[in-house]
């Protein structure tokens, strides 16, 4: 059948599907089961038409007019944590990828620019962070800068931080994924930067040792939010058969839950 047919026979039903509201289940059941037969005709005999992304517009506001008042069976937190947020991260495995790959290349760059050039460590870290750390060593105390707060303290402002950070770099992702690009390529830079200098200084393995304990989950934690922060602008870059709109609202969705997934991360 043409597509122009195909339209010219169903087009009614349709936009009464969209216009005529209704709230009984059964109703819109069978509403959804009818929308998605179409869709599933039209996914296999014009599968890149404007008709199709039509068709699967109305269907996905019909399954959520469907499920929206569906209760949540017991279990959930745990079937979120055990079931749902893996099989995320397994879905989206190619984002985190590249998240990974742009921490890396840009943590490079970071401990070569570092390596040849001497003042690229005090614009990258600060004069004073390098003077005070360089006092330090002189001291015999090369990190001594994360004493000067008591535990509880610290701990507290480095859970605030991370959080927000996880936060700026899901969020980012809407500006089509340009955000969580330059905020691993900025703190990937800041990193390398970082460990050349104190192996710099003949305490990179304490550098390891002590830093390292903590800051192996929140490196983990950067590169999985810019991961989540792409997978939000996937679905503005990439929609599919979605329109724009729903492909989005599809991904932020799945990064939001990606993003909650970290915060234990940041304690």
């Amino acid at each position: 059948m043409r597509e122009a047919l195909f339209v010219k026979q169903n087009s009614e039903k349709w936009k009464s599907y969209e216009q005529l509201q209704t709230n009984n289940p059964d109703e819109l059941a069978h509403r959804f089961i009818d929308i998605t037969n179409d869709l599933a005709y039209a996914k296999t005999f014009y599968p890149k038409s404007k008709t199709t992304a039509y068709l699967n517009g109305i269907a996905s506001v019909l399954h959520q007019s469907l499920y929206k008042n569906k209760k949540e069976e017991t279990g959930r937190f745990i079937r979120f944590w055990k079931y749902e947020l893996p099989l995320l991260f397994y879905q989206y495995r190619r984002q985190i990828l590249y998240a990974f790959i742009f921490f890396f290349i840009s943590a490079s760059i970071g401990a070569i620019s570092a390596k040849y050039d001497d003042t690229f460590v005090r614009l990258i870290l600060g004069d004073s962070y390098v003077n005070m750390t360089n006092a330090n060593i002189a001291k015999g105390d090369p990190f001594g800068v994360y004493k000067r707060e008591n535990e509880f303290s610290m701990f507290f402002h480095i859970a605030a931080n991370n959080t927000w950070v996880t936060l700026v770099m899901v969020i980012s992702g809407a500006l089509f994924s340009i955000g969580p690009v330059f905020f691993l390529l900025r703190n990937g830079v800041m990193l390398g930067s970082f460990e050349y200098y104190f192996f710099s200084k003949g305490v990179g393995a304490e550098s390891i040792l002590v830093i390292w304990i903590h800051g192996t989950l929140e490196i983990l934690a950067i590169i999985v939010a810019g991961g989540a922060g792409l997978v939000l602008g996937h679905g503005l870059l990439f929609p599919k058969t979605y329109t724009r709109l729903v492909a989005f609202r599809n991904s932020a969705k799945d990064a939001a839950k990606i993003g909650l997934g970290l915060i234990p991360s940041s304690f």
